[in-house]
């Protein structure tokens, strides 16, 4: 072996090979085993239904030189110590790795580490244990359970619906949530209902302020506009009173660290970033990146979880961090712990930074911006968890008048505590912020200056976004930290869901393949039931369960429902309806409609083959064209770059890889735009002959140079400079 080593360290990654080679020295030589080396086979079933569920595994198809270098080096090792991820998937690779290259239990010896710093690397060597073969269990029979319903129920649906489509147990699931939200929406009834506001003046004295309709005795909701004008035949021109002031001290308590679910909500509300771009970026700083006088550094802790429980240690060197920082005032007192759930594994800590004193700003240069914002964020989200409240000075005024109530509440940041280093984002719209009350005494006298009235509907429930539908699959127990993403993305992938405005909609696929399923499989596609299955395959890891018993019980049911299925759909095809659009084809008038090729959706003409029309599909942005006033759309170039034009075309010919907005140059009234990207960008003018107008040098882009044929710009530095480095993620960024 290399160097005179006589240890094998395996691991997933080469990026995590590099890391931890750093730590071990010469007498260890790391690989990477670049994710599963030995897995069902692709081409059919795999499982032996009338053996126990016997799987049969195989080498994975292309891995052959890599599986034969690894038996090389573990012959010539004295041990092989297995470092694969630590959960069941991670588990399970190490179990086939070991069977895959036949290692005696003599020689084989299984690490893990919740992070990749050289303590912890270092202790790990040195407590090794065995393979955790009820982990291993549990994963084979999660395997095996989405092996059983994807490839028996996926040929029904090709035969019966359409070909090349595909079910999956969870995802199924996933997609029922999204149609079942989108057929709430569907039946919703508004319901009307008004608000009564007044505008108070003190009487001899400044100071003015808006109060809101309370009720009278009992909180009362205005239902009409009949309602209100009674209320306001009773005040109008009366005098109002105060009736009671009430000053109270209120806190706020940071948010808990961040679980796998929470990062991806959090990153999707702040930074725009999908679950699985998030897990993705997640991997790479948990790996290791390469800091300025530091190596390379795993940067936070394993970021599949479902825990809440942060180490002694950390806790520690949070306080250490938090009074150095910001003063011991900032500090909680004593170390802030948080309550998991009961049906959380609890296998790792939260995440969090494996070294506080590491702060993003620091170490900024040596991350790229993607890396830099999620480390943040979880930075910023722990050091939270063991600051001081946050206290705010709230004020609730009470004035009455001809026995109505109308009340005034108002309160102000008096201590940032946890506040000065982060706020939890909200998926709701945030509450209108009040203005500052004044200091108004009881049985004050005050004058009616104005009353507003204006009426309201309440709103149907929101569609999921991505943030929220995984939110909601954590509250249901559908799912598992390391399966949200690949869910949000399969149920994408398959076109039984897209993204309408940063929100999930069903498509008319989508709803026929759930209405099978619920008709046909409703177990399968019960959130309870699927719940159910997942505590399942918990009690198999926990020991408590076989995992063939598991399977059986299971396959008993799915088995005679697929009979059944079989038999009533014998002589059935269903018919996905088009999914109509507003489109006009220009040659025939019809309303195009959706239609969907292996290059993805477009939009063709129903009068097929009379009529063979066919174009992509735009997406309309806000904003006005700034040479003809036109509306603004969305295109894709051939490479799959995005730009925006006026929807007249070539007869205008106007376009730009800048974004249109909603809102108009205060100076000269026309659109303005932002910088294409992720994140908040700032507006600008591109109108010429205004006095705010920004230069194209100006915007954000590096300066252009000549134009591609397609008219697509790219900028002499990026033909000059390298490739980003980056760190390489092999295992894949979410698990199925």
């Amino acid at each position: 072996m290399a160097n005179g080593a006589t240890n094998l360290v395996i691991v997933e990654s080469p990026s995590k090979a590099k890391t931890i080679g750093k730590y071990l020295g010469k007498d260890y030589v790391v690989k990477a085993c670049m994710g599963h080396l030995r897995d069902l086979p692709k081409s059919t079933l795999g499982v032996d239904l009338e053996n126990s569920f016997e799987p049969h595994y195989i080498p994975v198809k292309g891995k052959e030189a890599l599986i034969h270098e690894l038996r090389d080096a573990a012959k010539e090792s004295d041990m092989v110590y297995l470092a694969t991820d630590p959960d069941r998937e991670g588990e399970a690779i190490s179990w086939h790795l070991k069977e895959l290259m036949r290692l005696p239990d003599e020689k084989t010896r299984r690490i893990t580490f919740n992070e990749i710093t050289k303590n912890v690397v270092s202790r790990a060597i040195h407590e090794p244990r065995s393979i955790d073969i009820d982990l291993v269990d549990a994963q084979q029979a999660r395997r095996i359970l989405d092996r059983i319903v994807g490839y028996q129920l996926s040929p029904l649906l090709w035969k019966k619906i359409r070909r090349g489509l595909s079910a999956g147990r969870v995802q199924s699931v996933a997609t029922r949530l999204v149609v079942d939200r989108e057929q709430e929406i569907r039946d919703f009834v508004p319901r009307e209902y008004w608000s009564l506001d007044v505008r108070l003046d003190r009487i001899g004295k400044p100071g003015s302020f808006v109060a809101h309709y309370y009720g009278e005795e009992k909180k009362r909701e205005l239902q009409s506009e009949e309602e209100v004008l009674a209320v306001i035949s009773h005040i109008q021109g009366k005098p109002f009173e105060v009736k009671s002031v009430r000053k109270t001290e209120k806190k706020r308590n940071p948010a808990p660290p961040f679980i796998t679910s929470t990062l991806q909500q959090e990153a999707s509300r702040k930074l725009n970033m999908t679950p699985r771009r998030t897990m993705a970026i997640a991997q790479q700083l948990y790996e290791g990146v390469d800091i300025t006088g530091e190596g390379t550094v795993g940067l936070i802790t394993y970021m599949r979880t479902d825990s809440l429980r942060l180490s002694d240690d950390a806790l520690m060197a949070a306080k250490d961090f938090i009074t150095q920082r910001y003063g011991a005032s900032y500090y909680n007192g004593a170390p802030r712990r948080f309550k998991t759930k009961n049906t959380a594994q609890d296998a790792h800590e939260a995440i969090r930074p494996s070294n506080v004193h590491l702060d993003p700003e620091r170490i900024r240069q040596d991350l790229t911006q993607e890396q830099y914002k999620l480390y943040r964020l979880i930075w910023s989200r722990f050091v939270a968890t063991q600051m001081a409240c946050a206290l705010y000075d709230a004020v609730s005024i009470d004035t009455r008048c001809a026995g109505h109530t109308f009340r005034a509440n108002h309160q102000s940041l008096r201590f940032a505590g946890f506040t000065a280093v982060y706020e939890e984002g909200k998926d709701d719209e945030q509450e209108e912020v009040q203005s500052p009350l004044p200091d108004l005494q009881e049985g004050e006298p005050l004058t009616q200056r104005e009353l507003m009235k204006e009426q309201h509907f309440t709103q149907p429930p929101a569609r999921y976004t991505e943030a929220t539908l995984v939110k909601a699959m954590e509250e249901k127990g559908v799912g598992r930290p390391s399966t949200y993403a690949s869910i949000v993305s399969t149920i994408q992938d398959r076109e039984y869901v897209i993204k309408q405005d940063k929100r999930l909609a069903p498509t008319p696929l989508g709803e026929i393949v759930n209405g099978l399923m619920v008709e046909r499989f409703s177990d399968i596609v019960d959130v309870g039931f699927t719940a159910g299955m997942e505590a399942q395959l918990d009690r198999v890891e926990e020991g408590k369960v076989p995992w063939r018993q598991v399977l059986a019980e299971f396959y008993e049911v799915f088995h005679k429902e697929m009979e059944d299925a079989e038999e009533a759909l014998k002589d059935t095809r269903i018919k996905v309806p088009d999914e109509v659009t507003d489109e006009i084809c220009e040659n025939c008038g019809r309303n195009m409609v959706v239609k969907v090729s292996r290059f993805g959706r477009f939009l063709a003409c129903p009068g097929y083959p009379e009529c063979k029309n066919t174009k992509p599909i735009v997406e309309r942005m806000p904003g006005r064209c700034p040479k003809c006033g036109s509306g603004m759309l969305k295109r894709k170039s051939k490479k799959g770059y995005a730009y925006y034009s006026c929807e007249k075309g070539a007869q205008c010919g106007f376009m730009t890889w800048d974004v249109p907005t909603a809102d108009d140059c205060p100076r000269c009234g026309q659109t303005l735009f932002k910088k294409s990207g992720r994140g908040r960008m700032k507006h600008f003018c591109i109108n010429e002959a205004c006095e705010a107008f920004v230069p194209e040098d100006q915007r954000g882009y590096r300066r252009k140079t000549e134009s591609s044929s397609e008219g697509e710009e790219k900028t002499t530095a990026e033909k000059k400079k390298p490739a980003a480095k980056k760190t390489k993620t092999t295992k894949g960024t979410d698990k199925a």
